[in-house]
């Protein structure tokens, strides 16, 4: 991980090549970071650098607002550290913006999955339903727990449960546009989280070539 940038899922939208082709896309809101803190490997053991994001508007405690006057600016609601020596060029009360990105680069994207409650092991783990036929009174209960002989259920047996809620990475996305303007970028395809909520953008660790022009897209049409 060598650079980052941390950012708010907005939406989704579509735009469109200029043969006709429509891509869908992530719109993230980026507006400029703020790097709260250097981690060093004299002081910390790691080198790191810490960027805040998002204004906090109440409920800010003395430790909050200590730790952001060092860096001269007010408490962040979303806080992440980025570990990588291109970000070590930063320094703290420095902005971090989109452009250390570039259209048409590979990147991942980590957010938290939506949750979706309760759920069975159909819906979970993707098992398999029961016969359907008549007088079959078992469709889409979880089956056998395991083995007799152990007499229990063996840890990690995947069982009905929470479902969602997780911190989840999607790898290996393309950016299709970046406007620094308006500070939102536009990622290929679709992104974890609901709406509005906040996500980690970093260069692909699995990197590949870009997978579209960017040259050959169009402005976005909500």
């Amino acid at each position: 991980m060598a650079k980052g940038i941390l950012g708010k899922k907005v939406g989704m939208t579509q735009i469109f090549a200029t043969d006709g082709t429509l891509i869908p896309v992530t719109v993230i809101e980026v507006t400029p970071n703020v790097v709260l803190q250097k981690k060093t490997v004299e002081t910390d053991g790691y080198q790191a650098v810490q960027l805040g994001y998002a204004d906090m508007t109440k409920n800010i405690n003395k430790a909050e607002k200590g730790h952001a006057d060092k860096a001269k600016t007010n408490p962040k609601r979303f806080i992440k550290e980025i570990a990588g020596e291109e970000m070590l060029a930063f320094e703290v009360g420095q902005e971090v913006k989109a452009n250390i990105f570039k259209e048409g680069e590979m990147v991942d994207v980590t957010g938290i999955s939506k949750g979706k409650g309760y759920a069975g092991g159909v819906k979970r783990h993707n098992f398999h339903i029961g016969p359907k036929a008549h007088g079959s009174g078992y469709h889409r209960g979880v089956g056998s727990m395991g083995s007799i002989d152990a007499a229990r259920v063996k840890k990690g047996k995947k069982m009905p449960g929470r479902l969602g809620g997780d911190v989840t990475t999607i790898q290996n996305l393309s950016i299709a546009k970046i406007d620094l303007e308006k500070n939102v970028v536009l990622i290929r395809g679709n992104v974890p989280g609901a709406k509005n909520s906040y996500v980690v953008v970093t260069n692909a660790v699995k990197s590949h070539d870009a997978t579209i022009n960017p040259e050959a897209l169009t402005k976005a049409e909500a």
